[in-house]
């Protein structure tokens, strides 16, 4: 069985290299993805600016919950949107310990510059010039210039028992005073910039004019910075009493381990203690949130890419071994028995799947560090960050392959191989039209369960709607699958219609095959309805989502101007200032930050917008839809928050209720809903007061100002006032552009879902293309009987052709089907609307599955109508 099996793949190569390249492609697709979640699990970044600190103390980036109580007691997880920070009081607490040399706070703000004056007294009250040569800063309090200075030397001396001071270029550095700052050398040089000027920098806590008293030596782990006085940088930062981190210095002779345990009893628990390798994720917060969104891609999007592949694979074997059933039955014939056939396919599916895997290997790793770079790239994952390549996801490609094509061998030769010798051949040269009573069972299994799923998903809301439409896809496609030929038949028996009445030689012979030889078409066709349901699914929930945001963000912005930023943002008086200007009504700042919400014993996060001014003239500049409850009822308090409606319904509150929150620093709160919106998407799901939010966002600068015009106010004129302000990186655009740059950045933020609709439409479509090659392959026998009866060339091709039409043609129909079933729950859920098929989207699919079905087609035709019709080969 064994030189069977090996004479097999030899002189049938067309068979298993369809088989090779779908298991090749399988591997990599499911290397990328458990890659991609290996790396979500370990990741770490090394520490950089705390590399000389033994100890880091750091708020914990998650927030926990738990659930029940007992044996059901369940505890549930979830990263903080934004910064968490520490009390600075903290650090007295800590240094108060017997073997700790000193405990100093970090704390960091991005602060931009908007003057440069010159030199000495003359340069102090000019604040003339621009200083568009200083680059964006951070700004830090004074101690924190000691964390990234290495030890003065072996003894266990700390920078802590230095001087704080240091000689560098253009001056001596010392604590700077209260209008002072100190910048770090390299900065200073690169801008021109020295002791004694004058600099307007522009800080979340307010823009003022400060002068140069000293510089440092240039520290590249902390990058351009400003150093300002300890007493001044927590105000300036906008969260005044609190530390990002602080970084704990031993006495001579303490270890690293003494030193964590005393930083741990003096904390209490209140705080994360890290050391080693771990100080980088006090370094990089956002860490935690990163290694969340890759872990739910490497697990979510790699558990439906290995169903998938698996799924490719297990049709792709099945059809190799259905192609052979004639070469089974003569085996059944001269006397193999049914368990030598089966060894006889078992050992093929060895010999070629663990090869393809192998092969698919190293294309994995490749996809999965493009994946990887392009996360980082775009900020979702933080610099340091490196793939993880380990032996577990190469295994479980290899094995996940290999393991479908022995299970699809098994099935499909299960029947021909059970035959009787005697009627082994004449079975063979017949195509069972019907699938058998197991497969029929299970396709209508897996119809009822796909639909019925469909109805729970239509009754669910946001995220758990999609998470229950992901099943519809599966069970819908697994139906298609078990009941191909049944459905292939209706197809035929239906899109043949118009070609028996053309009159033409080339459309009644694809009728006629299409209807005889309905397996062949099944096969053809589940790969192009698998195509168009995921890629479809994948893309129109995105369009479903940035059309309904789009729509509600027109809607929602009545502005007539909007200031925003190139920077980091906007302080927290820029409202202020631009209110008072001439020509203006009301101004409204709007600040961006997020929140945890509870439900159903689980936290979720949700976008938070923060507004300041009075919330009841909100309408002026922003008309949410109010569905009941008053905006006017919201007080800075932190007391009460407004929510939107789809998010009211998922967390079952209404006007007079109150919800649990975790403001993005980890902050517990449980206001009033005071107001139900219904235009949350683009703008935020939940709306407090700025007041409530601005000291536990991570930046207290706006994101922008919505402004509306005085009446009677000429708007060129409210423009040129507004770019007035003297705000680093400042713009002002009318409604107009800012609805216009709103939908430039929703399209940029659906990288995500067109990644895996290009990662799962890219695999279906090799399969497709894979499959529809090796059917037209298998044809040869027929195509060269029909040019013997004297058929010519050119109504060959067209029958070809019209059957690729309809074998696109059915897979559109059944892929568009699934995808729009799967579709209805997840747009209602997610957008309170019915889907949205963007025209490009479903353009692309039609023309694509056209183009695919027609050229996977032609060109094997072409290539078998280049030999003889003499020399055939023999039945």
């Amino acid at each position: 069985m064994n030189g069977l099996a090996r004479a097999s793949v030899r002189f049938r190569p067309a068979s298993f290299v369809g088989t090779f390249v779908a298991l090749l492609f399988a591997a990599a697709v499911v290397t990328a993805c458990g890659t991609l979640l290996q790396t979500g699990l370990t990741a770490h970044v090394p520490p950089v600016r705390y590399a000389h600190v033994p100890v880091v103390v750091a708020a914990d980036p998650q927030a926990h919950i738990t659930t029940g109580h007992g044996d059901n007691q369940d505890s549930d997880s979830e990263p903080l949107t934004d910064q968490p920070r520490l009390a600075t009081s903290m650090a007295a607490r800590i240094a108060a310990r017997p073997g700790v040399a000193a405990a100093v706070p970090d704390i960091a703000f991005p602060v931009g510059a908007a003057h440069q004056g010159g030199s000495g007294a003359a340069g102090a009250g000019a604040g003339a010039g621009s200083a568009a040569g200083l680059p964006q800063l951070t700004g830090r309090d004074w101690s924190a210039h000691l964390i990234s200075q290495p030890p003065a030397s072996s003894s266990g001396t700390t920078p802590a028992d230095t001087a704080p001071s240091g000689t560098a270029a253009g001056g001596t550095a010392h604590a700077p005073g209260a209008g002072e700052v100190v910048l770090d050398a390299g900065t200073a040089r690169a801008a021109h910039v020295s002791v004694g000027d004058t600099l307007t920098l522009t800080a979340p806590g307010r823009t003022a004019a400060y002068r140069v008293s000293g510089l440092v030596p240039a520290d590249r782990s902390a990058g351009p910075t400003a150093y300002f006085a300890d007493s001044v940088a927590g105000p300036l930062s906008g969260h005044p009493g609190r530390a990002d981190a602080i970084a704990v210095f031993p006495k001579p002779g303490v270890g690293t381990d003494a030193l964590a345990d005393q930083a741990r009893h003096a904390v209490g628990g209140h705080a994360k203690v890290r050391t080693g390798d771990d100080r980088g994720a006090a370094e990089q917060p956002q860490l935690a949130e990163a290694k969340e969104m890759m872990t739910a891609i490497g697990g979510s999007f790699g558990g439906i890419a290995t169903a998938t592949a698996v799924f490719v694979v297990m049709g792709t074997v099945a059809l190799a071994v259905g192609q052979r059933s004639r070469e089974i039955a003569l085996l059944r014939a001269i006397g193999a028995t049914p368990r030598q056939i089966r060894r006889t396919v078992a050992t093929e599916a060895l010999l070629v799947a663990p090869l393809a895997g192998a092969a698919g290997i190293w294309p994995g790793v490749e996809l999965a560090r493009c994946w990887l770079r392009q996360l980082v790239h775009k900020d979702a994952v933080p610099h340091g960050v490196t793939l993880s390549v380990g032996w577990i996801p190469m295994v479980v490609a290899v094995g996940a392959g290999l393991l479908g094509s022995l299970v699809a061998g098994y099935l499909a030769a299960r029947r021909p191989s059970k035959a009787r010798p005697s009627e082994a051949l004449g079975e063979a040269a017949v195509e069972r039209r019907r699938p058998g009573v197991i497969r029929t069972v299970l396709g209508v299994a897996a119809v009822v369960g796909g639909c019925f799923l469909a109805a729970v998903a239509a009754h669910e809301t946001g995220d758990d709607a999609a998470s229950v439409a992901l099943g519809v896809v599966f069970s819908l496609m697994a139906g298609v699958a078990f009941l191909g030929p049944v459905v292939a038949w209706l197809a035929a028996s239906l899109l043949g219609l118009p070609l028996r009445a053309s009159g033409s030689v080339s459309g009644m012979l694809a009728a006629a095959n299409t209807r005889a030889a309905a397996r062949r078409l099944a096969a053809a066709i589940t790969p192009i309805a698998l195509v168009t349901a995921f890629c479809g699914t994948l893309l129109c929930m995105q369009g479903s989502i940035t059309h309904a945001t789009s729509r509600q963000i027109h809607q929602a912005v009545v502005a007539d101007q909007v200031v925003g930023s190139d920077g980091a943002g906007l302080p927290a008086a820029t409202a202020d200032r631009a209110a008072a200007l001439h020509g203006v009504d009301t101004a409204v700042g709007v600040l961006r930050t997020g929140a945890l919400i509870r439900e159903s014993g689980a936290l979720d996060s949700e976008n938070l917008i923060g507004v300041s001014g009075d919330p009841a003239a909100l309408p002026k500049v922003l008309q949410l839809g109010l569905k009941s409850g008053s905006l006017a009822d919201l007080t800075g308090d932190g007391g009460t928050v407004a929510v939107d409606t789809l998010l009211a319904g998922s967390a079952h509150v209404k006007v007079g209720g109150h919800l649990s929150l975790w403001l993005g620093d980890g902050t517990q709160v449980r206001p009033k809903v005071v107001a139900v919106y219904e235009r949350g998407l683009g703008m935020g799901q939940l709306l407090m007061p700025r007041a409530a939010v601005a000291a536990h966002a991570k930046t207290a600068y706006d994101a922008q100002v919505l402004v509306h015009d005085a009446p009677g106010a000429d708007p060129a004129a409210v423009q040129r006032e507004l770019a007035g302000l003297g705000v680093p990186g400042l713009t002002v655009t009318d409604r107009a552009g800012y609805r216009a740059q709103a939908d430039k950045n929703l399209e940029l933020n659906a990288w995500s879902n067109q990644v895996m609709a290009a990662v799962l439409g890219g695999f279906a479509t090799v399969a497709a293309a894979n499959t529809l090659v090796m059917t037209v392959l298998d044809r040869r026998r027929e195509i060269a009987l029909l040019r013997l009866a004297g058929t010519t060339r050119r109504q060959v091709l067209g029958m070809m052709r019209w059957e690729a039409l309809v074998v696109a043609a059915g897979g559109l129909v059944i892929g568009g089907a699934i995808a729009w079933i799967t579709l209805v729950p997840i747009a209602r859920g997610l957008t309170g609307a019915s889907p949205y098929v963007p025209p490009g989207t479903a353009g692309g699919i039609v023309g694509g599955a056209l183009v695919l079905a027609l050229a996977a087609t032609a060109l094997p035709t072409r290539a078998l109508l280049r030999r003889p019709a003499a020399t055939a080969p023999p039945e």
